[in-house]
């Protein structure tokens, strides 16, 4: 009779980082840090080497490792996991992924994305409910800006017509699936993507000229606390690489094991749950990341999930054309009482690219956030001297219900005008004379107006252009 190991994966927290290794940061990475003075600090020196070469001398076989949460994400048997705990140098073994019947992921999926039918396939209205379009005719469209995009596959999305491939600089994959990364992971991920830089015929991206990243941290057949420990990678990774705006259409709450799911009476806070904890670290290091409020504001559940309770993130609800939010965008506030979300976009059919290059539409803030991300793009790559703190600052302050945030908590801010935020971001002192190199722009008054002067055109304070 044969003898079935188990191996199941666990997240080995470490006491400390006795090696001070260089942190991994790209140039671009690094100039980032410099211009916006984010100091290096303890959070990012990798893990030390002499832990991790413990664990594989053990018998455990290692995914990824943390810097910021300082640990590793390891697969291994129960009783080398129990040894482990042991160690003085670790501080805890968690058990992140066993072996339940896969379930929950399937129904998740399900909810990520609702395709419906609809014969007018534009993309005008999702863009103009933010007012971009303004920002596109004045010369903004995300370039200079790098994204990166997170979710579970990208079938497809490096032949696809609808993208420029030179604008992907790269993919990461985070999951031990043994999908490939554009194959049979299915289209949610390409369909976020054509959000942001897609183009074809009656088809316009949100930031068409941003360069990007594609992460995967969303496993396919199951759905455990592994994955986040996977979107932390991914985060910590676009930090590495100096990515400017991080767009995530994935959420966590119920798990395909009960004993997992959170108490959304307290994990919901931004600190209790590690995934959330890091997505504010990205912002602390100069990222502006977006994340999708969730699509279960209809069911049970209703409230958001994580990360979207983070701080300091912009987390994105669901309307329609009209503006009005819909039934299964998920509700805030966080747990501790902040806004969420703090805005959002058109994410009833959303109109979008599908692998197979045809425009379709579906629902989901899943389809709302990197609409919004895309937005952010290009407003960073209008006021490109402000920092991610600022840039989703004057996203917030532009939206419609700023001054009188949804006491219902499922539109929190509302929706914000990309042009209203531009012209109060010129207004609060952006350096006309450093953009001109690159971007020429000009203020001037004629009669009682305040104008702007872009690319030989002439533009008032609503981003309506006069000629």
């Amino acid at each position: 009779m044969l003898l079935t190991i188990l191996f199941h994966i666990y997240f080995v927290f470490f006491t400390d980082k006795p090696e001070k290794a260089a942190p991994a940061l790209s140039p671009r990475a690094v100039e980032q840090r410099a211009k916006w003075n984010i100091p290096t600090n303890e959070l990012d020196y990798p893990v030390a080497a002499l832990y991790t070469d413990s664990l594989r001398r053990a018998g455990a076989t290692i995914h990824h490792t943390s810097r910021w949460m300082n640990g590793a994400t390891c697969e291994m048997t129960a009783k080398t996991a129990a040894k482990v705990a042991e160690w003085k140098f670790v501080k805890a073994v968690e058990m992140t992924r066993d072996d339940s019947p896969y379930g929950y992921g399937a129904k998740k999926r399900n909810r990520l994305r609702q395709a419906v039918s609809d014969d007018s396939p534009g993309t005008d209205a999702q863009l103009d409910l933010f007012n971009l379009r303004a920002l596109h005719n004045a010369g903004f469209e995300g370039q200079g800006i790098l994204m990166a995009v997170c979710d579970g596959g990208f079938a497809n999305a490096n032949t696809m017509t609808c993208f420029r491939q030179t604008q992907e600089l790269g993919h990461f994959d985070f999951t031990d699936d043994t999908y490939d990364f554009y194959g049979s992971t299915g289209d949610h991920g390409t369909e976020c993507l054509s959000a942001i830089s897609g183009i074809a015929e009656g088809y316009y991206g949100a930031a068409t000229k941003a360069d990007y990243y594609l992460m995967r941290s969303e496993e396919y057949d199951t759905e455990s606390p592994k994955e986040e420990d996977n979107l932390i990678a991914a985060l910590e990774k676009a930090d590495s690489l100096g990515v400017n705006v991080f767009s995530v259409s994935l959420g966590y709450a119920k798990f395909d094991n009960p004993a997992w799911d959170l108490d959304k009476t307290k994990d919901l806070d931004g600190r209790t749950m590690r995934v959330s904890r890091a997505a504010t670290i990205a912002a602390r290091k100069g990222m502006l990341v977006c994340a999708a409020a969730g699509n279960d504001g209809d069911v049970e559940w209703r409230t958001i999930s994580v990360p979207a309770d983070a701080d300091s993130i912009l987390t994105v609800g669901a309307v329609d054309t009209d503006g009005q939010i819909v039934d299964f965008s998920s509700y805030g506030p966080s747990s501790d009482g902040r806004v969420k979300p703090e805005v959002c976009a058109v994410g009833v059919k959303t109109v979008l690219i599908n692998p197979y290059n045809a425009i379709v539409k579906s629902n989901g803030t899943s389809f709302a956030t990197p609409l919004l991300a895309g937005m952010a793009a290009c407003l960073w790559s209008a006021l490109p001297d402000k920092n991610a703190m600022q840039i989703r600052d004057l996203i917030i302050r532009s939206a419609d219900h700023y001054t009188t945030p949804d006491p219902n908590h499922q539109s929190g801010y509302g929706i914000p005008d990309a042009w209203k935020a531009y012209t109060t971001g010129l207004e609060e002192g952006m350096d006309i004379e450093q953009i001109r190199e690159t971007e020429p722009a000009r203020k001037f008054i004629r009669g009682n107006q305040i104008l702007i002067f872009r690319h030989g055109h002439i533009y008032n304070l609503a981003g309506q252009r006069i000629r």
